[in-house]
């Protein structure tokens, strides 16, 4: 490997909540570079889970990202000419990136509303463990489960 490894940036907390994990998910429902339309679209969800909920907005988003951060997945290995999926643990960092990518994934599939109610109805029912995100995460934890056979070739 080359050069030296890229230091992690600390990335500051958000500016109407002061979460550092809130200004995450507006850095990762922001496109092209348009942080302030990211911006009123998470502030806007939170408005409408806190409407709908009567309670903290922040502390809806963080049970969503609890119910969504799987704990195991699977990697494919080649081992003596056949592939194996082979169940790893997922780092910190990942498990939180596999949340957000999975709440954004599914609010983006939803069609006919804005973003908001998308983004707030979906993080509403990741906090309940319900909805499509906390269902892919079982889907991957399943997998990895299923195949605990091949765990000796994890190194």
């Amino acid at each position: 490997m080359r050069g030296k490894s890229a230091v992690a940036r600390v990335i500051a907390p958000d500016s109407k909540y002061g979460n550092p994990q809130v200004a995450k998910l507006i850095n990762y429902v922001m496109e092209s570079g348009k942080k302030t339309t990211a911006q009123a679209i998470v502030y806007s969800a939170f408005d409408i889970i806190s409407k709908k909920t009567k309670t903290d907005p922040v502390e809806v988003f963080e049970t969503a990202l609890k119910n969504t951060m799987p704990s195991l997945e699977v990697k494919s290995k080649r081992v003596g000419g056949a592939n194996y999926q082979i169940p790893m643990p997922v780092r910190g960092e990942r498990r939180l990136a596999l949340s957000f990518r999975w709440l954004l994934e599914v609010a983006r599939g939803k069609k006919g509303r804005p973003m908001a109610q998308k983004l707030a109805e979906e993080l509403m029912a990741a906090a309940k463990g319900e909805g499509d995100a906390v269902k892919k995460k079982q889907d991957v934890q399943r997998m990895a489960e299923a195949n605990k056979a091949f765990a000796h070739f994890a190194r």
